[in-house]
């Protein structure tokens, strides 16, 4: 962890689930960084950490009353966890300052349960991640062997946190979304997720099952299984596993969400001096 906070963009976003992203769209924040280095990453630009701008704990609370005044439905932390002192600090003085907003955590989940705990009285919503289920598909796509064991403590504490889910007028006020992007041939990790968050939480959390995998260019010549999306019959079985299992608290998604127009421009948007 740092205290100096390097951040890409500040804008609504709409590409959230319909609870977090509503019709106003969601506050997102994208701090530049992550604990995690997955090869297939379509943020890579600020994973990496080269992409953003180095901003003060006084004008990130500025950020987030700005992403207020523009209609936001909630303040959304993107990659936030090793930002996570400066984040608390930043959320406490702008709530000071009249921020009545959800604060919702979208994290990888590979971070500790202290880590996690820190944030007890600062967010609403956890939005965090379960990528992988067998420890090598964990090392061989993000150097991360103790991936499940790390994320599902951690997510563990986010549902502690929270407690059950809370809605208002079709927005989640608090509770826990825990997203799983399918990856092409890997239907079986994401069953055993699936498996494994239903038979530990039940209907305590929401579950947000993804078909959105866009192959970042270059990435079939280390890693051919992967330069390729997700076929409609994959997608297809890992849904009706999920139906066949009673898990009814989900998002699924529909149509064509793959393509790098989904991707935001890491431009400096909301952060930089205009």
């Amino acid at each position: 962890m740092t205290n100096k906070i390097t951040a890409a963009r500040a804008a609504l976003h709409m590409w959230e689930e319909p609870c977090i992203s509503g019709t106003n769209g969601s506050g997102t924040v994208f701090f530049s960084g992550c604990p995690l280095g997955c090869i297939f990453c379509q943020n890579r630009p600020i994973a990496l950490g080269k992409s953003g701008s180095e901003i003060t704990i006084e004008e990130l609370s500025a950020i987030f009353l700005k992403l207020k005044d523009q209609g936001a439905h909630n303040i959304n932390l993107v990659t936030p966890t090793h930002f996570v002192p400066s984040i608390v600090e930043a959320v406490a003085m702008s709530r000071q300052r009249g921020l009545d907003l959800p604060i919702v955590y979208n994290t990888g989940s590979y971070e500790q349960v202290e880590t996690v705990r820190m944030l007890a009285d600062t967010v609403d919503i956890f939005l965090p991640d379960l990528k992988f289920y067998e420890n090598d598909t964990a090392d061989r796509y993000a150097k991360a062997p103790d991936y499940f064991e790390v994320a599902t403590a951690a997510i563990a504490e986010m549902v502690r946190l929270a407690g059950p889910p809370i809605f208002e007028n079709g927005l989640m006020k608090r509770g826990v979304i825990v997203r799983h992007l399918i990856m092409p041939g890997h239907t079986k990790g994401a069953i055993a997720i699936l498996e494994h968050l239903k038979e530990r939480f039940g209907d305590s959390i929401f579950i947000s099952l993804m078909n959105q995998y866009t192959p970042m260019p270059g990435i079939e010549s280390h890693f051919p299984e992967l330069g390729r999306t997700l076929t409609k019959r994959e997608y297809a079985k890992v849904m009706k596993a999920a139906l066949d299992m009673g898990i009814t608290n989900a998002f699924y998604q529909e149509g064509s969400t793959v393509g790098e127009s989904f991707i935001p421009a890491f431009d400096g948007k909301g952060i930089t001096h205009e």
